[in-house]
């Protein structure tokens, strides 16, 4: 079985960090992702763009379509379906980028499809403007991948983006305007025994004080890493406080993992980080309500259960101090009010997360 295959690091490209790894190998898969966070509504979006070769004895390639919408006001109306498709659908260019599936593509700078099922039928047509540098979370070491350590790989091509355009769900309609969004991409042999992640770039405040204009961009990535018995956790951090064209505080290479901490559950992701000078503490919260609970099937057959929030309340405090050991103080504040996303995965669900993203189909 082949390892992720690594992506070109020296290119500044962004749209190229989105091409294709599949090369018809099996025991892959691959997905393209785009969060929205309608801070009027108080609404999350989530669409997937995926496809997954399994091994062999495990069935033939196939695509899906995935759509899942999180309502901070009415959680009665979170929901998530996807519809699976013959893999002769899925088509794929690199520049200028587009991935389709049955009528429904995402290129590096639009989104737009149709998906129907479980008494929901629903349409999008978005566009943004494409990012020209791409941003990475793990340790730059993980994507030349020379030994095969890591089962899967992300970037994110469109990390912090502004999209318009609109989504009609069951006859409801949303106009998004400069809607905080962000696009990202992975792949790789097998999901990892456990995991969360969570991004926001929707902060309603800014230093205590309300923003119209949000630029501040947070990612988090927890990973336990199965290898035998043993379970090794890492997590990685990063925020641009002033969007994505100022600095990057991040807490992503080998040398600040061992200082970063984590924990989740179904409602909550915690986590910190801590550097000579610079630290980071950020909460993200919701209601077993506001998750999605989702099966995932590895290439090899072995499910794994995620739990998705859209609508995540974020609280990310960052930290200075003039010398190590010296005391810390708060230098900047952000908070996000159901504007964040936040999904943590295991190897078994947990039934306090009662709505599924359900399989349909005709």
């Amino acid at each position: 079985m082949s390892s992720p295959r690594p992506i070109p690091l020296q290119t500044p490209v962004a749209q190229d960090h989105n091409r294709m790894a599949w090369q018809g190998q099996s025991g892959h898969y691959e997905v393209w992702f785009l969060t929205l966070a309608h801070r009027e509504s108080k609404t999350g979006f989530w669409i997937r763009y995926t496809l997954e070769s399994p091994e062999s004895g495990h069935g033939p390639p196939y695509a899906e379509l995935w759509f899942c919408r999180s309502d901070g006001k009415q959680p009665a109306k979170t929901f998530g379906i996807h519809r699976r498709f013959d893999i002769s659908t899925l088509h794929s260019q690199q520049r200028p980028f587009v991935i389709r599936i049955a009528g429904s593509e995402l290129g590096h700078s639009h989104s737009s499809g149709t998906l129907s099922g479980d008494g929901h039928t629903i349409r999008w047509d978005l566009h943004w403007d494409g990012q020209n540098r791409p941003h990475l979370l793990f340790p730059k070491a993980l994507y030349a991948n020379p030994m095969g350590i890591a089962e899967t790989l992300l970037t994110s091509p469109n990390h912090s983006i502004l999209v318009s355009g609109t989504i009609e769900i069951d006859g409801e309609r949303y106009d998004l305007h400069q809607v905080p969004s962000g696009q990202s991409h992975l792949w790789g042999k097998k999901h990892a025994y456990g995991w969360a992640w969570a991004r926001c770039n929707a902060f309603d405040r800014e230093d205590e004080r309300p923003t119209q204009k949000p630029q501040a961009v947070f990612e988090a990535l927890t990973v336990r890493m199965r290898r035998g018995p043993v379970v090794l956790p890492i997590t990685m951090l990063s925020v641009y406080p002033d969007g994505c064209q100022g600095k990057e505080v991040a807490f992503k290479e080998w040398a600040d993992l061992p200082l970063n901490r984590a924990e989740y559950r179904t409602g909550s992701y915690v986590l910190s980080a801590e550097g000579p000078r610079t630290g980071l503490e950020v909460q993200l919260s919701c209601g077993a309500d506001d998750m999605v609970r989702t099966e995932y099937v590895d290439p090899d057959g072995t499910p794994a259960f995620n739990h998705y929030a859209g609508t995540a309340t974020c609280t990310l405090l960052l930290k200075r101090r003039i010398c190590p050991g010296a005391a810390w103080r708060i230098e900047r504040t952000f908070r996000s009010e159901q504007g964040a996303q936040f999904e943590w995965a295991g190897r078994a669900g947990d039934s306090m997360v009662r709505k599924r993203h359900v399989l349909v189909s005709d």
